[in-house]
């Protein structure tokens, strides 16, 4: 019988743990001074719609691409406003504290995996949100597993 190695996802927790871990980290943003302006107006909704995000990225469910618009809208949340580099460094600092806060696994492998998508995508994020930004064409997140994305996204 084959072992099955767990996706990122599941050692997480699933859906429950990426709940928490947005609903804390969001919390935290709220009382930043450097990032509270930039999430002002941020949807009620806008912490469950990165969980499911981020569940999808970490190998979970697929409902960011079938609900909530996919890559495309990721994209859209970015576009034009101009993330500096010490915001992307202080939403890191904060992912990071809301991951510890809420108990997301602190094993090594999990947490360089968290880890390295966490510093990939903020810095992707902040190249796309540039008003010069040329963003990938693909179709699809990037899924993340034990080390690496997949290749081309699927």
């Amino acid at each position: 019988m084959a072992e099955h190695t767990p996706t990122i996802y599941e050692w997480a927790g699933g859906a429950p743990a990426f709940e928490r871990l947005t609903e804390e980290f969001y919390r935290r943003v709220r009382q930043d001074e450097l990032l509270a302006p930039m999430f002002r107006r941020m949807s009620a909704e806008h912490p469950k719609d990165v969980a499911v995000m981020l569940g999808e990225v970490f190998g979970g469910p697929t409902d960011y691409t079938d609900e909530h618009g996919g890559f495309k809208r990721l994209l859209s949340k970015h576009r034009h406003r101009d993330i500096q580099p010490e915001q992307r460094e202080r939403w890191v600092q904060l992912i990071l504290q809301a991951a510890d806060a809420v108990g997301l696994p602190s094993d090594r492998e999990f947490r360089s995996a968290f880890l390295a998508y966490i510093e990939w995508g903020s810095r992707g994020a902040m190249a796309n949100s540039k008003h010069d930004a040329k963003p990938a064409e693909r179709e699809s997140l990037k899924i993340w597993g034990w080390g690496e994305a997949s290749p081309g996204g699927a």
